[in-house]
């Protein structure tokens, strides 16, 4: 392959060579195309929620990325003659698109670049090696001036008018499949007057820190009274906040008056004076609290994040985007793209350099044209995006790509190979906007800006001696230098096109329809995943990445095969036969699974994000996971060493912090969990003891048996007052089975966590002050045996919560410093299963299980995302 062009002849246009694609040729001529049909079902119901048949796709493309293709991207009335069928018309028409913006804005040399270049982003799209954010998908090609960009920062004022303002902006950004953030920093706190007289009140007129949490212990209380206790259900949907990420913005003055463990004052927005004195380690011990809770808040360092921006005499960077990668001015925009880098390496795991090169070029020209030809929700928004011209290009596969070489991502090498490949995209991203800005200028406020924007380009140039050259590719380091130093010197002369080049967004659509294995800059997030097949059903499939880092280990192929089949019947690669114990980090995941003990540890995420922060002009959308038994005190020195890395921003997400929690360590010391079946019958004379109760005036009786040697639950009758009916025999059957486990050994909190707020008939108020509200039989009966039968502490970390006597709730929501489970059995791991999986919401559009992404969630099942594509 041939090295792409260094430089153009300024004014003559770009030129563009044949790399990927062939003279002359139409890169769709040389794809392999089948016709295949399309299918999205509702998870819970099974009914279809998308179907298209007879559609065109490439071969070697999933069933997975052909159905979020297909439901996502095709454009047309479905069942119209207009509605696209083919990947070549979706292809076809942004890339022809885009290519005909560039030559009617003179970007091209002459009608035959325009030609290579359309050609050569064909092929890189087709051949899923880049794709463009999700709006570039829906829009462009549709209108005439499409909303084009995934990313949006908005401002607000102290006033009504702009809040109201801002709320007619943001539904015009999400009209178009697109994300926002804000700055509510310029709106005064409670503590502030109007000017007519009164106090603020609003959303912000609580303790912003606190806000989330709250909202969780409300949704925790409808819980206890019977309501729908998923994500999406009646309790999380009946409170505020649940589709926003919350950050806190600080300052390094901040963060070491935490360390040094020093005051900290807090002011009023509208004048300035101090209104409280507070130790700084107490209130970032409030906001991991919080977090603790709920997941939120984030936070951004706001001296790291400035210190970097590369405009700062137009003013300072306030805010960013929802998912957190976007960090920019005020009233701006950002359109995004995402390559592949797995389709950048050989069969022996070596990366192409000079095809990366090339490709980042392609991608940069690509975006660079969107930002005239697209349209923009206020006017605002429109000057600051033409004056600044921010893109956001990134990559996803990282995760797949360091297993695949055999590297474990918690490692020093890992982290060197992603600094030095993120240190060349935005090099030759740089690079490719200083050779832009000979053809077209460079962007309108570079010369207000100069001194600043080159500061920050040696700051990045410096940073590659930072990379240890012994742990990565001579040629990649090279080639990095390169063209950071041809990005400097072009700049020098030129300027540049485009303020910002590069950042790290959560991918999550268009990862998957690269069919990459993992997003963004994150860690597979389990070694077993679940393949859609073409004609339907689904298979478990090992991840693909696995035997080609099993084959770089050494190891034969009857080893690999070995070890494919135990990941697939375990989950886990741990206790595989074959496998060597030092190569076990090589697969570590983001998620613990049932059969395994291994994960990736908080500070891993952290130092990757650090390693590769200082080669973006952005930030990162990563959320640091940290397992359910995480402390208080684990988040804050999360956050810290966030900060001491580096990185612009972190999110922290505990498992299952949005869900009751697992048991606690205590109680499980108090009652130890037998190993395997042990059964235990019950003797024919035993103690046992008989309640009533009704529910909206059904009337039941309860009878429990004791093993007499310890009092523990042995069995359970259930019987009504109407007997022989069909309720009283599947009750009857019902308590039958639940006794045979207790007597095998089944934990009763199995049974609590598995019915308890069980949603069906006859279900309502009860005449016990202590559950005055059951939603079906089984939640009652299940909610009394743990009042009765397990302590306080397992009830409350089941979520159980009886009421006393006086009406108060005995054991309420409160923020607690879970104790370290220091050993795992069956049912904890299995109720940590759970609530991991209850953490996410169900995608709105298949009813899927979705999973975290960065700072949201996306769906696996359909692409959908909870924040930008």
């Amino acid at each position: 392959m041939n090295k792409p062009e260094q430089k153009a002849e300024p004014s003559e246009g770009l030129r563009f060579e044949n790399y990927f694609s062939t003279p002359d040729v139409h890169p769709f001529e040389e794809v392999e195309w089948e016709i295949r049909s399309a299918e999205i079902k509702d998870w819970k119901t099974g009914k279809v929620a998308f179907k298209q048949e007879d559609i065109e796709f490439p071969k070697t493309w999933s069933q997975r990325a052909t159905d979020i293709v297909a439901s996502k991207y095709f454009r047309g009335r479905q069942g119209s003659p207009q509605r696209e069928r083919s990947v070549r018309q979706m292809i076809g028409r942004i890339v022809d698109t885009i290519t005909k913006w560039g030559s009617e804005s003179n970007y091209f040399a002459s009608d035959k670049d325009a030609e290579t270049f359309n050609h050569e982003l064909t092929y890189l799209l087709v051949n899923q090696m880049l794709a463009f954010n999700s709006p570039v998908q829906f829009n462009v090609g549709i209108q005439e001036h499409p909303q084009c960009s995934a990313c949006f920062i908005n401002s607000v004022g102290d006033s009504m008018a702009s809040i109201m303002q801002l709320a007619r902006t943001e539904a015009m950004i999400f009209k178009g499949g697109s994300g926002s953030g804000v700055n509510l920093s310029r709106i005064r706190s409670s503590r502030e007057p109007l000017s007519v007289g009164g106090v603020a009140s609003g959303p912000v007129s609580r303790e912003y820190i606190w806000c989330k949490a709250k909202e969780e212990e409300k949704a925790h209380r409808l819980i206890e009274l019977g309501y729908d206790d998923s994500i999406d259900g009646e309790a999380y949907q009946s409170v505020q906040f649940q589709n926003a990420n919350n950050s806190v913005s600080v300052t390094d003055d901040f963060m070491r008056a935490v360390v040094e463990d020093r005051d900290w004052q807090t002011k009023a927005v509208t004048s300035g004076e101090v209104l409280d004195t507070y130790k700084a380690r107490d209130m970032m011990h409030w906001a991991a609290e919080a977090t603790w809770i709920c997941g939120d808040p984030g936070f951004q360092f706001a001296t790291t994040i400035n210190d970097w921006h590369t405009c700062p005499n137009s003013g300072p960077i306030n805010a960013c985007n929802p998912c957190s990668e976007y960090v920019f001015l005020d009233n701006s925009a950002c359109n995004l793209a995402s390559l592949n880098l797995m389709k950048f390496v050989d069969e022996e795991c070596s990366f192409d350099v000079d095809a990366f090169r090339h490709a980042v070029r392609t991608a940069i020209v690509a975006q660079e044209i969107i930002v005239d030809n697209s349209s923009y929700p206020t006017p605002e928004i429109t000057r600051v995006s033409h004056d600044f011209r921010t893109l956001g290009l990134g990559y996803a596969n990282l995760g797949a790509l360091l297993m695949a070489r055999g590297l474990p991502y918690d490692s020093n090498r890992a982290r060197n190979l992603a600094a030095v490949i993120t240190a060349l995209m935005t090099g030759e991203a740089y690079r490719t906007s200083s050779q832009l800005a000979q053809v077209v200028g460079p962007f309108e406020k570079f010369h207000e800006n100069r001194i600043p924007m080159m500061r920050v380009m040696h700051k990045h140039r410096d940073a590659l001696s930072k990379i240890d050259s012994a742990l990565v590719p001579m040629d990649l380091l090279h080639s990095a230098m390169e063209s950071w130093d041809e990005a400097i010197v072009s700049g020098a002369d030129h300027g540049y096109r485009n303020a910002q080049v590069t950042l790290l967004a959560p991918t999550g659509t268009i990862a998957f329809m690269m069919d990459c294995d993992t997003t963004g800059i994150e860690p597979d997030f389990s070694l077993v995943k679940v393949k859609k097949l073409v004609g339907g059903g689904s298979m478990k499939i090992v991840n693909n990445t696995i035997p080609l880092a099993l084959d770089r280990l050494g190891y034969d192929a009857q080893a690999t095969k070995n070890i494919l089949r135990y990941i697939e019947a375990n989950e886990t690669i741990e206790g595989a036969a074959e496998l060597k114990d030092e190569h076990l980090p090589i697969f570590d995941c983001a998620d613990r699974t049932d059969g395994g003990s291994r994960s990736i540890h908080y500070l891993g995420h952290i130092k990757m994000c650090g390693a590769v922060q200082s080669f973006l002009s952005g930030a990162i959308s990563k959320t640091v996971n940290l397992p359910n038994e995480a402390t208080v005190e684990e988040i804050m020195d999360a956050y810290i060493e966030a900060w001491r890395s580096g990185v612009k921003s972190v999110s922290i997400y505990r498992d299952g912090c949005k869900m009751v929690q697992p048991l606690s360590n205590k109680e499980r010391q108090a009652r130890t969990v037998p190993a395997g079946p042990i059964h235990r019958n019950m003797p024919k004379d035993h103690p046992a003891f008989q309640h009533e109760f009704r529910i909206k005036g059904f009337k039941g009786f309860l009878t429990m048996g004791m093993f007499p040697e310890d009092n523990e639950l042995g069995e359970i009758f259930i019987n009504f007052a109407k007997q022989g009916s069909t309720l009283q025999g599947l009750a009857m059957a019902w308590a039958i089975a639940l006794s045979m486990g207790l007597q095998r050994g089944v934990p009763l909190e199995d049974y609590v966590r598995m019915f308890a707020h069980m949603s069906f008939e006859p279900a309502g108020f009860t005449d016990n002050p202590q559950i005055p509200f059951a939603s079906s039989i089984p939640d009652y009966v299940v909610r009394y045996l743990a009042s009765r039968y397990l302590r306080e502490e397992a009830q409350e970390a089941l979520g159980i919560h009886s009421v006393k006597p006086n009406g108060s709730v005995q054991q309420g929501v409160q923020v607690k410093f879970p104790e370290a489970i220091a050993t795992k059995d069956s049912a904890t791991e299995r109720l940590l299963s759970e609530a991991r999986k209850a953490d996410s919401p169900t995608c709105l559009s298949c009813g899927n299980l979705m999973q975290r992404n960065g700072s949201c969630y996306v769906c696996t099942g359909c692409g959908s995302t909870s924040g930008c594509s």
